[in-house]
């Protein structure tokens, strides 16, 4: 089977469960934007100079493809997609971000108030990162305002995730500036 089916030729785009949707549906949006985080996060892993950020970073990306999962769903469809062995976004998901927020603020992070971004290029990657996140946040935010989304863990896991890379650059920034 070739990528190239040319089902999407008239503007539409399958959902799990071959549902048919607009390709400028808030679902898509909601998706398509986390996809490009997980992007731009394997862009800050490739530029990593750290194991412990390449580690971490691949663990988000894999935990990334969970949410894009729940989110290319619609919600009338998740309870055949938990029937099928997949799964949703949990708390214990976002509990492992807060975990890594103390880890790196136990490792006596430094910045002073507003960052600008570009110190280092892995900073850079993973404030770019970051502003990828915060629009998949508000995207998804979109889907509850639309009673689109069953999930709210999934804005939860977001906003931290955000919150988690403006510390992972200022943390490559003292790990490079400094070293």
């Amino acid at each position: 089977m070739s990528v190239a089916t040319k089902t999407g030729d008239k503007g539409t785009t399958g959902l799990m469960y071959n549902r048919r949707v607009s390709k400028c549906h808030p679902r898509v949006e909601a998706y398509g934007c986390v996809d490009e985080l997980n992007t731009a996060l394997g862009m800050a892993r490739a530029t990593a100079m750290h194991d412990f950020a390449k580690d971490n970073l691949l663990l988000i990306q894999k935990d990334l493809v969970i949410l894009m999962g729940e989110l290319a769903t619609a919600v009338e469809d998740l309870p055949r997609y938990v029937k099928d062995g997949f799964q949703l976004v949990t708390p214990e998901m976002t509990a492992k971000l807060d975990k890594l927020v103390a880890e790196i603020e136990a490792q006596k992070v430094s910045f002073k108030g507003w960052a600008t971004p570009g110190a280092t290029v892995h900073s850079a990657a993973l404030d770019v990162a970051r502003t990828n996140c915060r629009r998949a946040e508000r995207r998804v935010c979109v889907l509850q305002e639309q009673d689109l989304l069953q999930n709210a863990e999934i804005i939860v896991y977001l906003n931290r995730l955000a919150d988690l890379l403006w510390l992972f650059a200022r943390w490559v920034e003292t790990k490079e500036t400094t070293s």
